[in-house]
């Protein structure tokens, strides 16, 4: 492995630990927010947050995006699949589930990323990178056993995290494909149509139900709402899309979709400390086996297509 190539690595790697610590923390809030705010509310509220935060880095030159002469079709269709189809599968999966049902369950994003990328880019896994796939998804199959013994059994919530998966694994070949857009100009893209499709849901959906002033009125009303769409309009979407991106575009889609075994340890760790959901000896092993298969996918990368 040459300089660049681990350097690479390196950065890839960071950005993905990073991004899925953050994301880790967002389904016990999404959880959180389910009292007082609609899926459509949250997201609407958490994009638009989003983009003008988004929106005030590039006025102030922290972000450089220069889309003139770049076709805008690829973009529209990466924002299409992630985040406008993702999170609407997602945020109605975890609102229809437990917060460690539904970390679990969108652990299983690496076998849809290494199937679509075997599919769509011709790149098959090596032997390295299969294992530690396969011990991360027993270890899902572990963790989900354990829950679903205790915890009601949501058909529908599982069907839209099914649906998440499919989603991202699809938004994750098409970033490795887009190599004419800088991080920047994917992240800004993606918010802006994420703010555009889920904040005109959310206006809709308070006009129908004559609560528009409900609507606006969330945040000062809810203080914890409030801080929810803040951390996950800043931390969630801008910051971590962004890391997100950075991690493709270093390591490639499979690997990075390997990495959302982290959020599902801490996801299902702060649903037992915070949400109080119940816990037993199986769903320690499974947290284990997730990381560890972790490791296993993204030790020694240099040597996965031995």
């Amino acid at each position: 492995m040459n300089n660049r190539s681990k350097n690479n690595t390196i950065i890839g790697v960071l950005c993905a630990l990073g991004c899925q610590t953050i994301f880790g923390f967002s389904f016990m809030l999404t959880r959180g927010s389910a009292d007082v705010a609609s899926p459509w509310a949250l997201l609407g509220w958490r994009f638009t947050i989003a983009f003008v935060a988004a929106l005030v880095c590039v006025l102030t030159g922290l972000m450089k995006i220069d889309l003139k002469g770049k076709s805008i079709k690829p973009l529209i269709g990466i924002a299409l699949l992630y985040p406008v189809l993702y999170f609407i599968g997602e945020t109605y999966g975890v609102y229809l589930t437990s917060a460690s049902e539904s970390a679990v369950l969108i652990a299983c994003i690496p076998i849809g990323a290494v199937i679509a990328s075997s599919l769509i880019l011709k790149e098959k896994p090596g032997t390295r990178q299969l294992s530690g796939i396969i011990t991360t998804v027993a270890g899902v199959m572990i963790t989900v056993f354990a829950v679903s013994a205790s915890v009601s059994f949501s058909v529908i919530g599982y069907m839209c995290l099914l649906g998440a998966i499919v989603f991202y694994s699809l938004y994750s070949v098409q970033v490795e494909k887009a190599t004419e857009y800088s991080s920047a100009e994917l992240t800004f893209v993606m918010l802006a149509a994420g703010a555009l499709a889920y904040g005109t849901a959310a206006v809709i959906e308070a006009a129908h139900n004559g609560d528009l002033t409900g609507l606006v009125t969330l945040p000062l009303v809810h203080h914890d709402f409030a801080f929810t769409v803040i951390y996950e309009g800043v931390g969630c979407s801008m910051l971590a899309f962004f890391l997100t991106n950075i991690t493709i575009s270093k390591i490639g889609a499979s690997r990075n979709a390997s990495f959302s075994g982290i959020s599902t340890a801490i996801s299902i760790m702060t649903g037992i400390l915070i949400l109080h959901e119940q816990f037993n000896a199986l769903q320690f092993v499974g947290v284990v086996v997730i990381i560890v298969g972790v490791y296993i996918a993204n030790s020694m990368a240099e040597r996965n297509h031995d």
